[in-house]
């Protein structure tokens, strides 16, 4: 806690330069200097070098990690202070060992659902090439594809795939899910077929990937699941990146072995400027954004503002 001089805070990872905009900041006057930044660093030793001056971090979601070797090199943090639930990207043994106290904000699933089937919509109809068409004075260019009667796979059925579920049942789709820990129970409690895991990648046509990142499901979809896809299919990922063989599945795409993908989420965030993915035919790819919405950025940022007097007044 900062009794006397101002606490001097940082917010990360403003792409969109609205964070002081979504919430009210003032209860923080006259207790803290508060500095934003844009851009996004990579390097470590430069984010140690940005962060040294800091008592507090402000960090959206796992843009910057703070491992173990970053929150060891500054000596003046106390808290860190995270939007979203939980962050798997900051070393919370390392905080609890320095005294650093780490606060989580509320969150909501609704954006990545909602996300979801705009990626599969935009996909199904063509509508990024038609709108490029339109817009370079053309028309009609291809065939979409309509979603009832179709397959969509589930991997994954927690609150998020469950949800995406019932949308699918809503185009008349029908709805089948795989994961590990998947009871014919729970699938049929969410109007949702559970099928074997050969069977998912078999027979959806939709495969929309809805999994936490964990040792046990990083590169869960690599080439032999991918291999068992029709190539007709398309792939759908909100989760996170690594779940997905990367190479694979470009490999799957340019082969044809599949017929495209959407991402939202990437190994290595930002995507690299000269990254594959920016470019390959049949993959909508777009920039992280299925949480970035105004509403959950006023939950994210109004809720780092209370955490934060909260610190500063000791509770």
């Amino acid at each position: 806690m900062v009794t006397s001089a101002l606490a001097n805070i940082a917010i990360l990872d403003d792409y969109q330069g609205v964070a002081l905009d979504m919430a009210d900041w003032s209860p923080l006057d006259g207790r803290a200097k508060i500095t934003v930044f844009r851009d996004h660093l990579m390097d470590a030793d430069r984010i140690v070098e940005r962060l040294t001056p800091f008592d507090v971090v402000c960090v959206m979601r796992e843009r910057t990690p703070l491992s173990r070797a970053i929150i060891e090199r500054l000596p003046r943090l106390k808290l860190i202070a995270s939007t979203g639930a939980g962050n798997a990207s900051i070393d919370l043994d390392a905080a609890t060992e320095r005294g650093i106290k780490v606060a989580n904000t509320g969150y909501s699933s609704t954006p990545t659902i909602e996300m979801t089937w705009a990626l599969i919509l935009a996909m199904t109809r063509n509508i990024p090439l038609e709108n490029q068409s339109l817009r370079e004075g053309g028309w009609q260019t291809a065939l979409g594809s309509q979603l009832s009667g179709k397959t969509l796979g589930l991997l994954g059925l927690g609150h998020i795939g469950s949800a995406v579920g019932v949308i699918g049942r809503a185009f008349r789709m029908n709805v089948i899910a795989w994961s590990e820990n998947l009871t014919i129970e729970r699938a049929e409690s969410k109007g949702v077929q559970r099928v074997e895991k050969n069977e998912l990648f078999k027979s959806s046509d939709f495969l929309s990937i809805h999994l936490r990142l964990s040792d046990r499901t990083r590169s869960m979809v690599g080439a032999p699941e991918l291999a068992q896809m029709k190539p007709t299919s398309r792939l759908i990922n909100t989760s996170r990146g690594p779940i997905v063989d990367t190479a694979a599945l470009i490999h799957a795409i340019q082969s044809g072995q599949i017929a495209g993908a959407a991402m939202d989420v990437y190994d290595a965030e930002p995507l690299a400027p000269n990254d594959q993915l920016r470019t390959l035919k049949n993959v909508l790819a777009t920039p992280h954004i299925g949480y970035v919405t105004r509403e959950m950025y006023q939950t994210f940022y109004g809720d780092t503002v209370r955490n934060i007097v909260d610190w500063l007044d000791g509770r």
